[in-house]
């Protein structure tokens, strides 16, 4: 029967494994899909505004100078045919960006057929313009002229749909559209015009098919930076989740490298409890405000000098705070750190009290021994914590030292683990304890 359950149990928890890694899966794609999306909005937006400067200068120069339009398209330029192509062409981008910033409201991606018929459409808005301009002054003037170099704008800017053959296909749509004109389409009035050279064509058109690989190619390497933030971002996310927002950046690289995620294990900790004295009644006659910034304060003081031996703050209980040594990050040795931690915040409490009108008082209990330490919770919330007669035995002592109006109080495992540092520990004696049958013996420090 106990194999059943315990096959059960370890069914259960890979179950829970997994669900927890396919949540964790499902985050990442999220914001990766989010971040794609916002690349390809910038995109458009850039689209449009480029394709707007074009044609407004055209439609200056039109009114402005209208001359200089004439030599170049031998008076054939049609501003009403260049509005038709426009004009169309930007309303359907602000349809795309309308239909883009909709499922970034509702989290969701964009359908890959739609993404490649938005490639065709606008790699094909250069063909239409190079079409006009080869009625305009014939296939060879046109084809030297700026049409043709149209093309790279929208291969440059399909990088930033972070799609290696998405560019490819805009490259390739771009080089077959460009050497199809110019091998296939000779418009009336230029029969004099020699005929295209096929190798020429095809040399330039391949030309522009690499343009869309290499493009391709950074936006690969564009969207693996992307990947490796968001992973990065996530993992830093997860460790302040676990530990508590006040765990400093040098602190949350520690536990990146050391792996935060670690299977739950017996570590041997020296595990500290912290509270204030009578902070209560102080609490009583002061404003919520009052109250939240004195403790703010006072626990940015206290936090900064665990980082500094290699504390973490497990948990804030109210107006005191769980701390541990040894757990999740290794310290050589972790009473000695905790004990120097306590001596350490004893005196910058009262250098604190000296230049404040509320002085706080605080008690500290210290407990070396062994704990079972790992994260703890559902698969869409956890916590890192430790379990074990260590931490009851630690809080515990801390709890002491109302009845001997005391400090700071060791167990003897952390005074044999301090050896010639004990020196200034005052023993209690035998000191009965809640919860434990046999008196136990308790230290003072300072």
């Amino acid at each position: 029967m106990s194999d059943r359950s315990g096959g059960k149990g370890w069914i259960a928890r890979r179950w829970l494994r997994r669900k927890d890694h396919s949540a964790v899966l499902s985050g990442f794609r999220d914001t990766l899909t989010r971040e794609i999306l916002l690349t390809e909005r910038l995109r458009i937006k850039a689209v449009i505004l480029t394709a707007s400067l074009l044609t407004a200068s055209f439609t200056v120069l039109h009114f402005v100078a209208p001359s200089v339009l004439e030599r170049i398209s031998h008076g054939r330029y049609d501003l009403a045919l260049q509005l038709a192509v426009f004009v169309p062409f930007v309303l359907l981008e602000l349809g795309v960006l309308y239909l883009l910033s909709q499922r970034l409201k509702m989290h969701r991606d964009v359908p890959t057929l739609r993404r490649y018929v938005s490639a065709l459409i606008e790699t094909s808005m250069p063909t239409f313009v190079l079409y006009m301009h080869m009625n305009w002054m014939g296939s060879a003037q046109a084809l030297g002229y700026a049409a043709p170099l149209s093309y790279f704008l929208f291969i440059v800017l399909s990088t930033l749909r972070l799609d290696f053959w998405l560019s490819t296909f805009t490259g390739f749509v771009a080089a077959s559209e460009l050497f199809a004109m110019a091998m296939f389409y000779h418009p009336s009035g230029f029969a004099a015009e020699p005929l295209p050279e096929f190798g020429f064509e095809l040399i330039r058109s391949i030309m522009f098919l690499l343009a869309g690989m290499l493009a391709g190619a950074v936006g690969v390497q564009l969207r693996h930076q992307f990947e490796a933030s968001i992973a990065a971002a996530a993992a830093r996310d997860r460790v302040t989740n676990l530990f508590g927002q006040h765990v400093s950046p040098e602190v949350v690289e520690r536990l990146l490298l050391a792996g935060a995620d670690r299977p739950s294990d017996l570590r041997h900790v020296a595990v500290m409890f912290v509270d204030f004295r009578s902070f209560t009644a102080g609490a009583r006659v002061r404003t919520p405000q009052q109250v939240v910034d004195r403790l703010d304060g006072a626990f940015a003081v206290l936090v900064g000098i665990l980082d500094r031996h290699g504390g973490i703050v497990n948990k804030f209980l109210g107006d005191g705070f769980l701390a541990l040594f040894g757990a999740p990050i290794e310290t050589p040795d972790p009473a000695r750190e905790a004990v120097a931690a306590a001596r350490e915040m004893l005196a910058a409490m009262e250098e604190v009290n000296a230049a404040s009108d509320w002085p706080l008082r605080i008690g500290i209990g210290v407990h070396f021994g062994e704990v079972i330490a790992g994260n703890i919770g559902s698969p869409r919330r956890k916590e890192y914590t430790v379990i074990g007669d260590t931490v009851n035995f630690a809080a515990r002592l801390e709890s002491l030292n109302k009845e001997f109006n005391s400090q700071l109080l060791i167990s003897s495992a952390v005074r044999d683990a301090l050896g010639k540092l004990a020196g200034d520990a005052v023993s209690l004696g035998e000191v009965p304890i809640k919860g434990y049958e046999q008196p136990m013996a308790v230290w003072r420090l300072g």
